[in-house]
């Protein structure tokens, strides 16, 4: 692989929650400062010193220094964006930690909106997957603690705690008429990034529910377990990234250097040099041109839309499903001498085109929406996107239309990839019959 063109920070994508992050030394800010001299903004700073005292002073309980400069150093990233945030030490390891695939939790992604906790998907083969947690579900009381108030990284510190230990969720999801309670065991949550199967005789079927630093060699055997399983190479594969919220950049990369033998993968942009990055393939196509299906919908997010937008771009894939998350932001880790760390967004990503899907998404080339039957339920739901995040990024490439927004059921439709292929996962069903059709038309 064709790693990035300047090196010396990883980025990660996704959402807080035992999800993805990376790490970075730190020299971001300072080189940004050697080059350019910053004003200080003296009167703003008088206000804040100002404030500073009244706290001191007049607040009904005594407060320490060191807590009401950490709220202040939160707000002042928090008020950025959705994804910038200030991590204490103990939770910048819990987020290295997150980075290996295992870590103690529920297992379920989560973003915060107007003051509580929005459920962006739940991990497959977790406690939360398992009890029947869906995107867009809103958290409104852990135990016996009202959300509302709490910081993104309160209410994950609250979620997370002893395996066999449980946590009641009060949860409000759109179509029913009051709040309900679902109670989860916490566990440690070992993620396995891809699982495969074959669907038919030649044709594949893998899944990445998450972009991990092994995800792509994790692939490759699977691409080659699958090869082995056919005794012949492979007619065709679906690679399924519904309710993928992204993960690890390089990761999305390999993933899609599998798959294309030239060109441009992704490349970010910001406002300082260390910000540009540029991912490239290299020659070899696992499937020799063979038909690729790619599922998205919209809990596919930022690492996932990289991949989607890849292939899609070089038309090596047909992206087939709904409407993607729309998370094209890049947060880089910058390690603070005090054992803690600032996540904070950094630059933009965009597809080989150019294209950049912040607040936008991947447009499939095919839209398929799930089975009729639940459909009245998918449209009452309404998945959460970056772009209904308050704070989010603009688009730098085309305004954004506030009502552009795909409204789908973005749950978890293969819940067991064991079990047979079968219409009630209409769009894998569907998936197939066009990859079939397609790998007909290609072999004439």
């Amino acid at each position: 692989m064709n790693r990035a063109v300047k090196t010396g920070i990883i980025l990660t994508f996704g959402f807080l929650t035992g999800v993805t992050l990376t790490l970075t030394q730190g020299v971001m800010a300072e080189k940004t400062e050697s080059k350019t001299h910053i004003s200080l903004p003296l009167a703003q700073l008088q206000n804040f010193t100002n404030i500073f005292a009244k706290i001191k002073a007049d607040y009904v309980e005594k407060v320490d220094d060191k807590t009401l400069l950490t709220h202040a150093i939160r707000g002042m990233l928090s008020g950025l964006d959705p994804h910038s945030s200030y991590l204490d030490p103990e939770q910048y390891q819990e987020l290295r930690i997150g980075t290996t695939g295992q870590f103690g939790g529920l297992g379920i992604q989560v973003g915060m909106e107007d003051g509580f906790v929005k459920v962006i998907s739940p991990i497959d083969d977790t406690p939360a997957f398992r009890a029947g947690m869906q995107s867009g579900d809103l958290i409104i009381r852990l135990d016996d603690k009202p959300v509302k108030g709490m910081t993104l990284d309160e209410a994950v510190k609250l979620m997370r705690g002893e395996p066999g230990s449980d946590i009641n969720l009060t949860v409000v999801r759109a179509g029913k008429d009051k709040p309900f309670n679902v109670t989860i065991t916490r566990a440690i949550i070992k993620v396995k990034s891809v699982k495969n199967r074959m669907l038919e005789p030649d044709f594949g079927y893998v899944r990445i529910s998450s972009f991990q630093s092994k995800t792509g060699s994790q692939l490759l055997d699977a691409l080659n377990k699958l090869s082995k399983e056919n005794k012949k190479p492979l007619k065709g594969l679906i690679l399924d990234l519904r309710n993928n919220p992204g993960g690890v950049l390089h990761a999305a990369a390999e993933v899609s250097d599998l798959f294309l033998q030239k060109g441009k993968i992704v490349y970010t942009e910001g406002r300082i040099d260390n910000s540009y990055m540029e991912f490239n393939a290299k020659p070899g196509d696992f499937l020799n041109g063979a038909p690729l299906i790619v599922l998205i919908n919209g809990g596919s997010a930022s690492a996932s839309e990289i991949v989607a937008g890849a292939l899609q771009d070089h038309k090596r894939g047909i992206v087939v499903g709904t409407k993607s998350f729309g998370k094209g932001s890049v947060q880089t880790i910058q390690e603070l001498p005090s054992g803690g760390a600032v996540k904070m967004t950094t630059a933009r990503y965009f597809t080989p085109s150019g294209r950049s899907i912040q607040a936008q998404g991947i447009e499939p080339d095919i839209k398929l929406e799930r089975v009729k039957i639940t459909q009245l339920e998918d449209n009452a739901i309404g998945s959460i996107k970056e772009a209904d995040l308050s704070g989010h990024l603009a688009n730098p490439k085309e305004d954004q239309e506030a009502d552009d927004r795909d409204d789908n059921n973005s749950k978890s439709s293969d819940k067991d990839d064991s079990k047979p292929l079968s219409s009630t996962d209409y769009q894998l069903y569907e998936a197939l019959n066009l990859l079939k059709g397609l790998s007909i038309f290609s072999q004439k």
